[in-house]
């Protein structure tokens, strides 16, 4: 079993490493399935006020990968979110080196989406890369994008965490104005967008800097190799050193980007299909056990020999991976029947009670066996026998009733007296009427 978070999140397994932390996956005992737990490895102050900032952050878009929940234990901090397994858009490069424009374009459309619900927000990214744009499993269907990181991230009018003359963020996915030290603003997510574009289109990171001189010396270049006019017309848009010769909103190119798509030319019968496959692998066999328990004193599953003849029962399935890459449980094991009681054999007779059946001829009293009565069924409960209580018999001297003792004689002689004074003087004054 691993560690666990608040008595909530149990980690199981790495899955990744960030700038400020690692990600784990972990099993949510709450909601009872996977998601993705990262946690913070330092604990100074600039540190953990990033990662409030971050955990703060709650954008609900199909294609943003925020924070969910949080939880600290002691002094380590933790926030959630859901659990991605298809890697990635370094991954899908790594994999299958350049790819189709139109898959490139599909792609861009889901990242500007979730740009421009991160923008409504008043929130700067200021970390677009590859690494930080995942892809849920999806096979070689449609993909599903999803931006994540905001480690970096703020809101336009917050107060700036770093220095004015340094720079925060990833060397080649620098905006031009972001090297000057200027505030964060939205052009500089849109630049970013454009450089990601080129490395899908063309299989490597690109030359940021030589790309800029070239702008700067010589206006907009031509096409590269193997990327069509239409939707090089979009990138150079994003491209523009000047911020302000540059896409405003993400809404707009996405605008533009829809109608360059319907000028590329269809995908030709030979073209490789992109399979964005699951890279982080099942979770470890021992833990999976551990966190798909019901309880630590769930009793172990019997195995019961069937009958050849009986219909075998079909097996359940395995947990899969669900839309947002977080695992179902699988219906608990059905339970087998308990067996019913064995009869209780009857105690056998005394023997001197028991007569031969050769000693009786008569026919009529011949014996005939009886269908056994299962133990169970019995009509009257079982009871104890006690021994009777026999009420014990009252003495002689218990029945006759005790006699009380009179007065002493030296008081009854003058109640006595006085009586036959009263008695007298009664008698006297009768006789006076």
């Amino acid at each position: 079993m691993g560690e666990v978070f608040a008595g909530r999140y149990e980690l199981i397994d790495p899955i990744g490493r960030g700038g400020v932390g690692a990600v784990w996956r972990a099993w949510d005992h709450r909601r009872r399935r996977y998601v993705a737990a990262k946690v913070l490895q330092q604990s100074d102050a600039h540190t953990l006020l990033r990662f409030v900032r971050e955990q703060a952050l709650r954008i609900d878009h199909p294609h943003v990968l925020a924070p969910a929940s949080w939880a600290a234990d002691d002094d380590k901090v933790l926030f959630t979110m859901d659990l991605v397994a298809g890697g990635s858009l370094a991954h899908v490069i790594g994999d299958y080196g350049p790819l189709p424009p139109r898959f490139v374009c599909t792609l861009l459309d889901q990242l500007l989406s979730g740009l421009a619900a991160v923008h409504a927000e008043g929130v700067v990214h200021r970390d677009i890369k590859p690494a930080n744009i995942l892809l849920d499993v999806t096979g070689t269907g449609r993909p599903h994008l999803r931006l994540s990181d905001f480690g970096i991230s703020m809101r336009k009018g917050e107060p700036r965490l770093t220095e004015t003359n340094y720079v925060v963020g990833t060397p080649g996915y620098f905006a031009p104005e972001q090297m000057m030290g200027a505030e964060p603003d939205f052009p500089a997510d849109l630049f970013a967008v454009g450089l990601v574009a080129l490395y899908l289109l063309q299989g490597r990171k690109p030359d940021s800097r030589a790309l800029i001189e070239y702008f700067l010396a010589h206006g907009t270049p031509g096409a590269p190799q193997g990327i069509p006019e239409p939707l090089w017309q979009v990138l150079a848009g994003l491209l523009q050193p000047d911020p302000q010769a540059r896409f405003k909103t993400a809404t707009g190119v996405r605008k533009a980007l829809t109608a360059a798509v319907e000028m590329l030319p269809e995908a030709g019968p030979g073209e490789e299909p992109v399979e964005v496959f699951d890279q982080i692998g099942p979770c470890p066999p021992a833990s999976a056990r551990t966190a798909r328990a019901p309880s630590p004193a769930a009793p172990a599953p019997v195995r019961v020999q069937r009958h050849p003849e009986e219909p075998q029962q079909p097996q359940q399935p395995l947990p899969t991976l669900s839309e947002t890459g977080s695992f179902h449980l699988p219906p608990p094991p059905r339970q087998q029947p308990a067996p019913p009681p064995q009869p209780v054999a009857a105690p056998a007779p005394h023997p001197a009670a028991v007569t031969p059946l050769a000693a009786h001829t008569d026919p009529a009293l011949a014996y005939v066996p009886t269908a056994a009565v299962p133990y169970e069924q019995a009509s009257t409960r079982s009871y104890t026998a006690h021994a009777p209580r026999i009420p014990a018999q009252a003495s002689p001297a218990a029945q006759s009733p005790a006699q009380r003792p009179g007065p002493p004689p030296k008081v009854a002689i003058p109640v006595l007296f006085v009586a036959l004074i009263c008695f007298a003087v009664g008698i006297w004054a009768l006789t006076q009427t």
